[in-house]
């Protein structure tokens, strides 16, 4: 009998499922239990960061069987598949936290092969701990098929002794118990009831951060980033997700007609206005690079600068991602800018329709503190801002969300590794006024560029967090709260500046101003700059080592390939 293929002519799925050649690849599908409709149907990959890692992707594959179920009803075929995640609460603190940075690029690959290999021709992507999302989401713009992200989901906050806490208390509750002011049997108590369901950190840390950009920019269905994990309304967005992946095949509307210049301006905005994670001065450029647009740190600090802090939520604030989405989720914290003229309503959206129309009937509510007006904001400025100075002349970010100071002048006290460096939190080797510096933990130095919030959360547990400065090379976690200045660039394996520093070099810090600076002439780090010399990596070999003869600077996301600017041809076009 003769069959007609001409629905999948332009799609990649043909080369697998059309034409008597690709009889060896339909016998693979019929091995599988699949019907000659669901062959000849488009074929939607449907990727998933699911492991018993962490209670972060603990629920992936749940929400993944509704995406499918979504998918099916649409007249489509899922595909699923998983990729890796590190996950940051487990790999924090040690040498674990090397690999972080470096799976975002591992999950954009991983998603990329597969999707290539199997010829999919549309993605559906869920992802739940801190550098998924950013992963996934690259993947997307990287593949540029029709496509939409959907988060995991927050966990649930925990209590103890009266208080909502998260993982940030416990972190910081280790410094409280270094400083005597906490006992071990309190500190054991607070670990275990901190966490008490699946899910994502449940502050305004990166995962929440990055979920909160997966609306803002466009690629989430609106209001899908709220529900906690463990509620059934997540299965209900993943779902509509599925059908929605269809609705943007046969429009043929694509990641990258979403991911605009606009569409970057407008995460940046949310992240700003929620006093969200540094993290995402990394992760915009890498996404609008793999959209072949160039936005970089810079770009970034500047809506930083231009939009207000209005959102309380921790670690500088007083509530959680569950207590902003009983409120409305991430569309009120968007109409709230809207209204107050900061979004770009024209932007269009996964759904079909622009930012403007997606809000059209959000009202604002006023019956509540957790998300204040414009008009009323916490800060005028974001919680968030770039610096630049003769230390980092790729420039630096510090959120000053919760900072009451924004000013810090102090010695510095160097550690080339955060070991050293939580070691002498531990032991209290320091003093008031301190300013640590923590180099040769950036993208190519660490290898990896790790976060620092096991010494951030110590230092802050024994009372110091607003008496001393930490900067770094390297990055910190979303849950980090002081005076703490990360990406400082370049970095220290380059003979950036950071290298050039000694015990007691007086460093200058000035958020209002966007400047940070050390106290040496230029005569003085030119000659300091002439004898250094390169430190030898500790790894010779293996993943770690590929990703340091590889990556680039913060500065422009930690970029390991050159971006869409330099493809020849997108996937989504074969």
């Amino acid at each position: 009998m003769t069959r007609k293929f001409d629905e999948k002519q332009n799609l990649p799925s043909r080369y697998v499922s059309v034409g008597p050649e690709s009889a060896p690849h339909r016998s693979y599908y019929y091995a599988m239990g699949m019907t000659e409709e669901e062959i000849h149907q488009p074929f939607v990959g449907v990727a998933t960061c699911w492991n018993e890692a962490a209670p972060c992707n603990i629920t992936l594959s749940r929400q993944a069987q509704s995406v499918k179920k979504g998918v099916k009803a649409a007249h489509g075929t899922p595909r699923e598949f998983t990729t890796i995640t590190v996950t940051d609460g487990i790999a924090m603190g040690h040498e674990g936290m090397k690999s972080s940075l470096v799976s975002r690029e591992v999950i954009a690959d991983s998603v990329e092969l597969t999707m290539r290999g199997h010829c999919y021709d549309a993605f559906v992507g869920i992802a739940g701990c801190d550098k998924s999302l950013p992963g996934i989401m690259m993947a997307m713009l990287r593949l540029n098929v029709p496509a939409i992200f959907m988060y995991g989901g927050t966990i649930l906050p925990g209590h103890f002794k009266g208080k909502e806490v998260t993982v940030q208390d416990v972190f910081e509750a280790v410094g409280a118990v270094s400083a005597g002011t906490m006992t071990g049997d309190e500190l054991h108590e607070l670990e275990c009831v901190a966490c008490p369901s699946a899910g994502s950190c449940g502050g305004q840390f990166t995962a929440n951060t990055m979920a909160c950009v997966s609306e803002a920019i466009g690629l989430a269905l609106p209001g899908s980033a709220g529900a906690p994990a463990p509620y059934e309304s997540r299965d209900a967005y993943a779902e509509k997700s599925g059908e929605a992946v269809m609705d943007l095949l046969k429009s043929n509307l694509r990641p990258r007609d979403i991911v605009t210049r606009k569409a970057l301006e407008n995460a940046a905005m949310v992240v700003a206005a929620t006093g969200g994670s540094t993290n995402a001065g990394l992760h915009l450029p890498a996404m609008a690079s793999e959209a072949g647009i160039e936005f970089d740190l810079h770009d970034v600090a500047a809506i930083f600068r231009n939009t207000p802090y209005i959102a309380d939520l921790k670690p500088a604030g007083r509530y959680v991602a569950k207590d902003l989405y009983e409120v409305g989720g991430v569309p009120i914290v968007m109409k709230a800018l809207l209204e107050g003229g900061y979004l770009h309503g024209d932007c269009i959206t996964v759904s079909g329709k622009t930012i403007a129309e997606n809000l059209q009937d959000v009202v604002f509510p006023t019956d509540q503190d957790i998300v204040r007006p414009t008009s009323d904001p916490l800060l005028p400025t974001g919680g968030v801002v770039g610096l630049r100075g003769n230390l980092a002349p790729q420039g630096a970010i510090v959120k000053v969300a919760g900072i009451e100071n924004p000013k810090f002048r102090g010695p510095a006290i160097c550690f080339d590794r955060e070991e050293d460096a939580f070691e002498a939190v531990e032991k209290q080797q320091y003093k008031e006024g301190d300013v640590f510096v923590i180099r040769y933990e950036g993208p190519r130095g660490g290898p990896g560029m790790r976060e620092m919030l096991a010494t951030t959360a110590a230092i802050y547990g024994e009372g110091m967090g607003d008496k001393v400065a930490l900067i770094t090379d390297g990055r910190f976690s979303g849950a980090t709260r002081g005076v703490c200045i990360g990406h400082v660039g370049p970095e220290a394996a380059v003979g950036g500046p950071i290298a050039l520093l000694k015990d007691g070099d007086i460093i200058a810090i000035d958020a209002d101003k966007g400047t940070i600076e050390v106290e040496l002439s230029d005569e003085e780090l030119a000659k300091r700059a002439k004898a250094w010399k390169p430190r030898e990596s500790d790894f010779g070999s293996g993943a770690l080592w590929r990703y340091a003869k590889n990556v680039g600077d913060a500065e422009k996301g930690a970029l390991t390939h050159p971006g869409a600017k330099a493809e020849k041809r997108a996937y989504a076009d074969i």
